[in-house]
């Protein structure tokens, strides 16, 4: 055995054995090994026994995201069908698994339900139609594992990680390499599931009068969920420990599931990252994010969008009927790709039966399921449309271009004192940005999510709720090209300790523990293992801390080095609030912005 192999093998072997799948004996290359502490040792067979085989991995480091390579190929049985994957160094993989027929254009998906069937799993299945191409027929998921049971055998089985991706309900792919499933299942022992589902008019259009109630999105991840809950054993998963999750509108779906009558009861907990809300008060043009958890009524959603979509398709007629009909044969790529397409969630009283979630009385329609929010610490900054690069005369004109409001808006975000410009960079504009996106950040991001986390604690609609911001970050959604981390001698990469804005959905790196260039210092590296950690633990227990036992049989040091310093992520309890601030080793803060909030007219109480 290679000597500079066995710690990573002993790790592996201690875990196996702190997980009880095995005693201290293994058979390795037809030799009986014994684990004695840190190390291996070879024994004398006492005579024929029945011991756990270590097998290795054929695959190596270069084998592709998609293979057919007959050597990484593999096969599962479920139930009369047949899976055909393959695995890579990391994980066994299923991909473009479909989870529903394509049903006719605006029409709830149903379940895909083959019999006796061989199905390819391994290449991904088509993105969902959107400007940057797809499909109409995109009912995919993707689920990645490191545990294959025995046939029919329920033993043993992993948590699962139902990833739901963003993209403002007008883009996004389960197939995105950031939300790639495999380095997370094989360091935290889950599996996880990505899936695709429909966007923008083919998505969510909503017509008054017509059965095109819209919501067709959230229905196919109300799909893929019970797909998953049918199927996702004979991969490894667990059906009863479900945790949904995902960014953005990901997150925003995640709160939609939380109230949707078809959709509780599926799931075991919820994390939303970065959802969106809040933006009534200055008027902002954000004011859309209010809609990730504020519905229209099916009128609203029409009036507001897709009464614009019939004149663009120029499929306006004297009938309903006739318009809808039109509606239903146009060019696909036309209803999707159009500037003002539907993209809101809506009251259907089908998959929405409320204008909001339900945070005021437990077990009245909302899951009542563990739970996270949080956000990036700056989200805003992502969303402020102040050009850096132009210098304006004053800080009311900087508010007024940044946050797209008129002057008395700007004026009275002066006068309120809560969000000062200070000169930091000596770069007059930069500095005025970070007064715009402080502002866009708490009304569109902060000030929603801690309000939603309180009253569900307080209300006790959650038996617990959590809360974090991210405070290391690299790239993310940057339309307004801002400067990373300043690069040094020392830092070449940038330096991450300096200041520097963390941008909306560059958390996925961090949650998934796909960040493999760039690294700027030791710390990125400990962070994305602690944080990727700490939300696995949630997926597994209900709870983001994962336990001394665990970390050290996994050799996780850094991890619990930075638990045993900062202590455990408390659940939020009372009105000051818990925050957990991710960084490494990270460090802990009640409510962030408390009084800005409330002047924003969201209040930590504002569900209360």
């Amino acid at each position: 055995m290679a000597s500079n192999y066995s710690s990573d093998l002993v790790m592996n072997l201690e875990y196996e054995e702190y997980a009880g799948r095995s005693g201290h004996q293994f058979w390795i290359n037809g030799a009986v090994l014994a684990l004695s502490g840190q190390s291996l040792i070879i024994e004398q067979s006492p005579g024929p026994q029945q011991l756990p085989a270590l097998c290795s991995n054929s695959a190596n480091a270069s084998e592709p995201q998609n293979s057919t390579a007959t050597h990484t190929q593999l096969s599962v049985q479920a139930g009369t069908n047949t899976y055909q994957g393959y695995f890579n160094k990391k994980s066994f993989r299923f991909l473009g698994i479909r989870y529903a027929e394509r049903p006719p254009r605006f029409e709830h998906s149903q379940l895909f339900q083959p019999e006796g069937q061989v199905i390819n799993a391994t290449s991904y299945g088509e993105q969902c139609l959107q400007s940057g191409g797809g499909n109409e027929d995109c009912f995919f998921l993707n689920i990645q594992t490191t545990y294959i049971p025995k046939a029919d055998s329920r033993a043993d089985l992993r948590p699962v990680m139902f990833w739901i991706h963003g993209g403002g309900f007008t883009g996004g792919t389960g197939a995105d390499p950031l939300s790639d499933g495999s380095n997370l299942a094989s360091r935290e022992d889950i599996v996880v599931v990505t899936i695709n589902y429909r966007l923008s008019s083919l998505g969510f259009l909503a017509v008054p009068g017509a059965n095109i109630t819209g919501n067709f999105g959230i229905g196919d991840q109300v799909t893929a969920l019970e797909w998953t809950i049918q199927n996702i054993a004979y991969f490894g998963g667990d059906p009863n420990k479900i945790t949904i999750i995902g960014e953005s509108a990901g997150a925003g779906s995640v709160r939609a599931l939380l109230g949707s009558p078809m959709a509780v009861g599926k799931y075991q907990g919820a994390i939303a990252m970065s959802n969106l809300g809040g933006g009534q008060t200055l008027n902002l043009p954000s004011n859309y994010g209010t809609t990730y958890s504020l519905y229209y009524t099916i009128a609203q959603s029409y009036n507001v969008s897709g009464s614009l979509l019939v004149n663009a398709t120029n499929c306006t007629s004297e009938t309903l009927e006739d318009t809808i009909a039109c509606l239903r044969v146009v060019n696909a790529t036309v209803l999707n790709t159009y500037s003002s397409a539907p993209r809101y969630v809506v009251k259907d009283d089908i998959f929405v039966n409320t204008t909001e979630l339900n945070l005021q009385t437990p077990n009245n329609g909302t899951a009542y399921v563990p739970t996270i929010f949080g956000i990036v610490t700056n989200d805003g900054a992502s969303f402020s449309n102040l050009p850096i690069n132009v210098t304006f005369g004053n800080l009311t004109g900087a508010l007024e271009v940044g946050l797209s409001i008129d002057s008395s808006a700007a004026q009275s975000v002066i006068t309120s004192g809560l969000f000062p410009y200070v000169n930091v960079t000596g770069n007059w504009t930069l500095d005025a940005f970070n007064v715009t996106q402080r502002v866009a950040t708490d009304d569109t991001f902060r000030c929603i999510d801690q309000a939603t986390i309180y009253a569900g604690a307080a209300n006790k609609v959650f038996p617990s709720a959590y809360y974090y911001e991210f405070e290391r970050s690299i790239n993310g959604y940057n339309p307004n090209n801002l400067p990373g981390a300043p690069a040094t001698p020392e830092y070449p990469n940038g330096n991450p300790n300096e200041p520097y804005f963390k941008l909306h959905g560059a958390d996925m790196p961090w949650v998934f523990g796909n960040f493999y260039d760039d690294l700027r210092d030791a710390a990125d590296l400990y962070s994305v293992q602690l944080v990727s950690g700490l939300f696995a633990s949630f997926i597994r227990s209900g709870q983001p801390n994962p336990s001394e036992a665990y970390l050290r049989a996994r050799g996780y040091n850094s991890t619990l080095v930075a638990l045993q310093t900062v202590g455990k992520w408390l659940p939020v309890t009372s009105a000051e609030g818990v925050v957990r601030h991710l960084d490494y080793p990270g460090w802990t803060s009640g409510f962030v912005d408390v009084e800005q909030c409330a002047w924003l007219g969201y209040s930590v109480e504002y569900f209360i």
